[in-house]
């Protein structure tokens, strides 16, 4: 039987227990060699891009007030675009909405160049301009009005979700299988937090340790997941 198998066959062992033979031996948010960027944004090197100049003050503001650092502030996509190459920022915060090169535009163009997590500024929560950020590369957005409470959570996400596309980048060179990979890790994410009370970042790290432990990819893991979890329904 394969490491494969094995794993399915533990995972379809679980019935309606939480899969205790899939868990790793170390606690999601305790193990080592987690990606770099999973962990708290502490400190982070930030490009803004705000046309609104009193928002990208407050904003800088608010930042600074958490202990980042502000390298460069832009007021539309293509100023925005520049900075980041210059100052390679472990983040950037852009506004939607911009004169010239928008920042969906700009996103995209960051994101396929993987130069930085990027979080979205919009004054809409509409779903489909959510999926456009979304395909554009943009790993978390905040609608405004915000405020700190909102935008830290949201540097979080991206974070821990920029190291998730980064560690399947690595494992999976075809861009295809990759995205194919990529939904089907989510998946498996989402039946974790549901089951194991997981955040977002604690399934994904708890994915690719299991991986690790048992010397699979994570597609492999996160389908057998999705078809021990499956059973109990």
């Amino acid at each position: 039987m394969t490491d494969a198998m094995k794993l399915k066959a533990e995972s379809d062992a679980a019935k309606g227990a939480a899969p205790a033979q899939l868990e790793p031996t170390e606690a999601p948010g305790e193990q080592p060699g987690q990606p770099d960027g999973a962990g708290p944004a502490e400190g982070l090197r930030i490009v803004l891009a705000e046309d609104e100049a009193l928002i990208r003050m407050d904003l800088a503001e608010m930042l600074t007030e958490a202990g980042h650092e502000i390298v460069g502030q832009a007021a539309d996509g293509e100023q925005a675009v520049a900075l980041v190459k210059e100052h390679q920022p472990d983040l950037v915060v852009m506004d939607i909405k911009m004169p010239g090169m928008d920042g969906l535009t700009a996103a995209e163009q960051i994101g396929k160049e993987g130069l930085a997590p990027v979080v979205m500024l919009t004054a809409f929560s509409d779903k489909n301009l959510v999926e456009r950020a979304r395909d554009a590369g943009v790993m978390s957005y905040v609608v405004k009005p915000f405020n700190a409470s909102d935008v830290l959570p949201a540097i979080d996400i991206a974070r821990a979700r920029w190291a998730e596309r980064n560690a399947l980048a690595l494992e999976v060179a075809d861009l295809g299988e990759r995205l194919e990979t990529r939904k089907r890790v989510d998946r498996a994410k989402g039946m974790l937090m549901t089951q194991l009370k997981l955040t977002e970042a604690e399934a994904f790290r708890w994915i690719q340790k299991a991986a690790m432990d048992r010397r699979l990819s994570m597609r492999e893991v996160a389908d057998a997941v999705i078809s021990g979890m499956a059973t109990k329904k």
